[in-house]
């Protein structure tokens, strides 16, 4: 029977319905559709209400105080006092959801890489199955290089590197790193100073070390993404765990002969054969490769350390006081306390000093990359713009030892030669890579006579008049007489 009849015999719902053999409900949302289908609009649904409406700006001012951090177990009882009277369950969809309306509006906006041929290796270590994992790629051609190692110390990073430079077949021009202790030997102003080992195989490999962001993995993804790979398609299918580097490098290198033989899916091209293209692009090899032991006793003095070769090495503070073993493997420096390794060391430069901070409690905190002044002459410095900042990531890059003491010397200059001159003195500085404030106060004396010299131009190619050859035997004696 129809509904709409039946109700407009009765005129009400549940007689319709008793009518009909139905729900009330039912002859209701009927009448609603014959509604909307008169007027040519959908019926309207009344929203339905929360029990955490009323809290849900406290939430929200809460929840971008805190840049999206605070938990809902944290914030309850906030709630409750600001009346909400429901479960924590509810309470915790309205805080998901106001830390996902937060974070929707805070996203930084990345954008995608762009490398340039023969530009930029990314290298970075991975552990698994107790064996430590050396991955590196080339940015631009994505050609891969993994090997094995037994620890992550700078002199088996170094090598891992001159290993694969020998594998590329050239240098490239900039080596992109994370944060990694064995390479970092300071941070100025949230710029990572390299460790004097690691300047001096840049050096010798011409290449500029860089370090990328402090708790930033999206900015070395490129080879997070093959650390993962070699992890997932290489250890555990071949099951390397546990077994020796022979082995476990033979088994890398075919890997990586197979997955640079392949199309790669983001560039649509055979790794290998982009290399090709970019290896005349990259920078030659060097001649020679850099070398990459002795045993003595030593006690433990105050600063928890041992004196070895006129460098410092540091042990548990447990063992101030006490006798120790040093021994030298290699470029290992081992400290043992009857037989028994405590502490193992990279073979440190005469007068530097080799810390871990596990022998001290416990790491240092993370710094960050962006320069972040403290100081009275860094803030100076970093107050002249670009300019400053710039200085001081060079100066750093250049493994310049005093930095800081040259920072205040440079900035007591501004008051007698002025803001612009000393702008434009610390540019010609950077130019030509003179860091200290004598070199800086050297500019400035000079003044604006000094000359710029400038890049050679192309070669002149000139096309030379042709003449007629001649013959050797036309210029004998025989033939000069005959003449």
């Amino acid at each position: 029977m129809d509904i709409l009849a039946a109700y407009n015999d009765v005129g009400s719902l549940r007689g319709a319905a008793a009518i009909c053999g139905v729900d009330h409900g039912t002859v209701k949302r009927a009448l609603a559709r014959a509604a909307s289908r008169a007027t040519g609009q959908a019926p309207g649904r009344a929203g339905r209400r929360h029990n955490y409406e009323v809290v849900a700006d406290v939430v929200s001012a809460r929840v971008a105080k805190t840049s999206a951090r605070i938990s809902a177990k944290r914030l309850l009882p906030e709630a409750q006092a600001a009346g909400y009277e429901g479960s924590a369950r509810n309470f915790r969809r309205l805080v998901a959801k106001a830390k996902r309306d937060w974070r929707a509006g805070q996203h930084r906006g990345r954008r995608p890489g762009v490398w340039a041929p023969g530009e930029v290796l990314v290298i970075d270590w991975g552990a698994e199955a107790g064996l430590h994992i050396f991955c590196a790629v080339m940015a631009h051609s994505r050609w891969r290089f993994v090997r094995f190692a037994h620890d992550e110390k700078a002199a088996t990073t170094l090598e891992m590197l001159a290993c694969c430079f020998e594998a590329l077949g050239g240098v490239p021009k900039v080596v992109l790193a994370d944060r990694m202790g064995c390479l970092k030997g300071g941070v100025v102003a949230n710029v990572v100073v390299p460790t004097p080992a690691y300047v001096r195989f840049a050096s010798h490999y011409r290449f500029r070390p860089d370090f990328c962001e402090g708790h930033d993995p999206e900015s070395k993804g490129i080879v997070e993404n093959l650390v993962g790979y070699a992890k997932s398609d290489l250890v555990v299918p071949q099951d390397l765990a546990g077994a020796d580097l022979a082995p476990a490098n033979e088994a890398a290198q075919a890997w990586c002969k197979e997955v640079n033989g392949q199309r790669h899916s983001e560039i649509c091209a055979v790794p290998n054969q982009r290399l090709e293209a970019e290896r005349p692009l990259l920078g030659p090899l060097p001649s020679l490769r850099p070398s990459f032991g002795r045993t003595a006793t030593r006690r433990v003095d105050r600063l928890s350390c041992v004196r070895f070769g006129s460098a410092r090495y540091s042990v548990p503070t447990k063992l101030i006081g006490r006798d120790v073993e040093v021994r030298v493997a290699a470029s290992e420096v081992q400290v043992l306390v009857f037989g028994e390794v405590v502490a193992t060391h990279t073979l440190a430069a005469p007068g530097e000093a080799s810390v871990k901070d596990e022998h001290y409690g416990g790491p240092r905190r993370a710094p960050e990359r962006r320069p972040r002044p403290r100081s009275t002459a860094e803030k100076a410095i970093c107050a002249l713009g670009d300019v400053g900042e710039a200085f001081i990531k060079a100066a750093a890059a250049a493994g310049v030892a005093r930095l800081a003491t040259e920072l205040a010397d440079i900035a007591a200059l501004e008051a007698a030669h002025g803001t612009g001159a000393l702008v434009a003195a610390l540019a010609r500085a950077t130019e030509f890579g003179r860091f200290r404030a004598s070199d800086v106060r050297s500019v400035l004396a000079a003044g604006h006579g000094t000359p710029r010299p400038s890049r050679p131009g192309e070669a002149l190619v000139v096309d030379l008049p042709k003449v007629p050859r001649r013959a050797l035997a036309e210029y004998s004696a025989k033939a000069a007489g005959a003449s």
